[in-house]
Formats: structure tokens, sequence, C-alpha cells
């Protein structure tokens, strides 16, 4: 029998997952970005955000596994959730959704007036208007395949979570791309350097590609891959997580281009 080389150890979910085609396919990514803007969003900014989506979400179930693994358990529970967010800060994403979904009740702290009244909690709307919340549930094929990749699965209060979230992250990521089109780059939050103190480098196509995010290059129109790369960075505010997002979504369009 051949030995099999040991694999570096590492603290997120397993070194396979990153080679893997993104549930969240583009077709469902562009639908999320027209409820957010008409820009013309391109194949290469489609698989990226959808990379990027894919990483956190694989991120957070991991997370909940390991939580639900301290008590031998393989189907996750909303408890798991906050155990995981309560363990790694990275992975406080999504906020909207916390408002929304009684898992979170009393983590976003209660809300008072200028009087010090306590400001009653927002009814949910039956609005027409498509937003991230009330798009969740397109989330849920991809959610339930990234379960299915680290062995577990989860009740239906813990899908709809994910969901929730998974549609709010993206949404978010939409808009964030959408700004950095129209400033002409990362105005508001300087110049990004994905490179953490004591950790090796990325490969060089990502400093590469990131070195230019700060003055965009292209048209007005158009939502590229380096639009999702610099709301990327926007919404997750360093660390590992946004790191490994990076290098994974840029490794993501590599493969489209290559593969196209």
């Amino acid at each position: 029998m051949t030995t099999q080389p040991a694999r570096p150890e590492r603290s997120g979910p397993q070194t396979a997952l990153i080679m893997d085609v993104s549930p969240f396919k583009p077709s469902l990514v562009k639908a999320v970005f027209r409820d957010v803007t008409s820009m013309h969003v391109s194949r290469s900014a489609a698989w990226a955000a959808a990379s990027v989506t894919r990483t956190v979400l694989t991120e957070i179930i991991d997370g909940a596994r390991r939580a639900a693994a301290g008590e031998a358990r393989k189907k996750l529970i909303p408890g798991d959730l906050l155990t995981a967010i309560d363990r790694n800060v990275e992975l406080e994403v999504g906020h909207k959704w916390y408002d929304h979904s009684p898992t979170f009740q009393g983590m976003t702290g209660v809300l008072y007036d200028a009087e010090g009244v306590i400001v009653p909690s927002r009814k949910r709307s039956r609005s027409r208007k498509p937003s991230a919340v009330v798009g969740a549930h397109r989330f849920e094929a991809g959610v339930k395949e990234l379960l299915r990749s680290q062995g577990v699965t989860a009740v239906p209060a813990m899908v709809r979570d994910l969901d929730g979230i998974a549609s709010v992250f993206l949404t978010d990521l939409a808009r964030d791309a959408a700004m950095v089109v129209r400033e002409g780059g990362v105005k508001r939050f300087g110049t990004v350097t994905p490179v953490m103190s004591g950790q090796p480098a990325p490969p060089p196509f990502l400093k590469d590609s990131l070195r230019a995010l700060p003055t965009r290059r292209g048209d007005g129109r158009t939502i590229c891959r380096d639009d999702i790369l610099a709301a990327t960075t926007i919404q997750l505010f360093g660390g590992n997580l946004r790191q490994r997002a990076l290098i994974e979504a840029c490794e993501a369009t590599t493969r489209d281009t290559s593969a196209g």
C-alpha cells in the first residue's frame, strides 16, 4: 500500500472543499444582484461572489459542526450556530438576519430612544419589495449541500438561519460591490493589505489583483471580479476568513477562465 503524504492541519474546513464547485450558482448570484443594482455583473464577478459566500457559509457550518461534536451530535441546532459565533467573531456576518430570527433574540440588545424608553422591535413586513430576508429560501439547496459535504445535517430552524445569513451576506456584498463601482474604488476604507503578521503571504496573483483596488479600473456600468474582492474586504474585517475567502475567490475565477 502506498503511503499517503501527511496533509497540513488547518483550523477551518477541509482543504478539499476549496476545489469544489460552489453550490451557490452564478445564476442565483446574479438574481440577488438584480435585487440590489441594475449594473451588469460579469461572469467572473458572479463566480467570485458565489465562492466568497461558499467560503463564509462553510466556515460557519464547520464552527457549528465542532460545537455539535462536543456533544456527540451530527445534527446541528441553532445553539451550535450561537456557539460557533461566540468562539469566532469572524463568523458574525449577515447581521440583518439577526433581527429576524428567533435564534438571535437577546443578542442584538435593547434599543432606547432619547428619553430612555424602550423602542419596540420592528414587526415583520409583508412588503412585496424583494429583500435578503424574503429571498432567503433560494439558498436552501446550497446550504444542504454544504452540510452534506461536512457530514452533518441540521434541524429546519438551523437550515433557515443559514439560508438567511447567506442571503443577507450576499445581498450586502452586492451593495458594497456596486458602491465600489460608483465610487471608483475602495474610497471609504483605505488600501487593503490581506497579509497577516506571522502568516505566509498569499499567492502573487492575489496581491496583484488587490493592489489596484483603491483606484478601480473599468467602466462604471459593470461589476467585475476585483469589485467583488474589494466588497469582500469591506464585509469581512480581517483575519483568516477574509484571507481565505479572497484566495479561494481568485482560484475559482481562475479555474472558470481556464475552463471557458
